[in-house]
């Protein structure tokens, strides 16, 4: 006999990543609801609203919940880092799900799992290293923030919770990073980011969705896994890859690292950063990816 489907909380359910894991589970048969800022317009998606900053939440978003995937979280490269925009980055991935585990220390639920996102940030700028999920964070905000991060999601295994963990690297999509990297590409001003030798560990957006569901679908799953695809590629790979889809020439040598600097301040770590990350534990445990290599990736998204 089949068993009815699992009842998932999405938090962060708006973002890139979330509006598509939900219309994939939905699709498959299970129920979602969200818990947001603002009232839902999906029929289908119960909302629920919270506000982090001021620590509010609607208990009953965990009613009737079997699971909750933790995506929450300010946009890393959306504003400039200051220090208040750091605090708020913090803040929104780990008084988030603190909020969430309140409501579990203090009302009857059934929720026996969580899975969080985190990011490769964690690891930072590591030159050449292949970095696996037993490799030490750096120390930079990045890492900071994605230790931090961790450490509030990990809360959960007081309350008897499974708890697992994907350091996720840049997003392949039509929305998020990529068109950001493609538009200077689409402008004939494409170039490589600093000297173009630094490690981009990639994945395609349906890589993502599908790995959370592989997760969701294992009741086993524990632990820190690498989102990443098996093939990374260095930021001048990639771009050569994203001017080839789009029958761009690169006419321009490389966009030196001080200028990034200059216009990012800290937040250049992210373009300037070197970051080689293997993906072999989440193969070893049986996931396939749907794109191995960058080219492929880029082929479906710009068709």
């Amino acid at each position: 006999m089949n068993q009815p489907k699992k009842h998932i909380l999405i938090t962060g359910g708006t973002g890139v990543i979330g509006k598509r894991l939900t219309e994939l589970l939905l699709a498959k048969g299970y129920a979602v609801c969200h818990v947001s800022r603002s009232a839902g317009n999906d029929p289908a998606v119960k909302t629920f609203l919270w506000d982090v900053a001021k620590g509010q939440i609607d208990a009953a978003c965990i009613d009737s919940v079997d699971l909750v995937v933790h995506l929450a979280g300010a946009g890393i490269a959306d504003s400039r880092w200051t220090e208040e925009r750091k605090k708020e980055i913090i803040d929104s991935r780990t008084k988030s799900i603190g909020l969430i585990y309140d409501l579990l220390r203090k009302n009857k639920h059934q929720v026996t799992r969580i899975i969080s996102a985190s990011a490769i940030g964690y690891y930072s700028d590591r030159g050449d290293e292949l970095l696996t999920e037993t490799s030490p964070p750096s120390d930079d905000f990045m890492a900071h923030c994605c230790v931090e991060w961790e450490a509030a999601v990990d809360e959960g295994k007081s309350l008897g919770l499974r708890i697992a963990k994907f350091r996720t690297g840049v997003v392949l999509d039509k929305e998020g990073a990529l068109p950001k990297m493609a538009l200077p590409v689409k402008l004939y001003v494409g170039a490589s980011l600093g000297n173009g030798k630094q490690w981009i560990p990639w994945i395609h957006a349906q890589d993502v969705v599908d790995m959370y569901l592989f997760a969701i679908e294992n009741d086993n799953f524990e632990g820190v896994y690498n989102m990443v695809a098996p093939n990374p590629v260095t930021n001048k790979q990639l771009t050569q890859a994203i001017a080839k889809q789009l029958h761009k020439p690169l006419w321009l040598p490389y966009v030196p690292a001080f200028l990034l600097k200059l216009l990012l301040g800290e937040m250049s770590t992210i373009v300037l950063g070197s970051t080689k990350v293997s993906a072999k534990k989440i193969e070893d445990s049986g996931f396939k990816f749907a794109y191995t290599n960058v080219a492929e990736a880029l082929k479906e998204i710009y068709g």
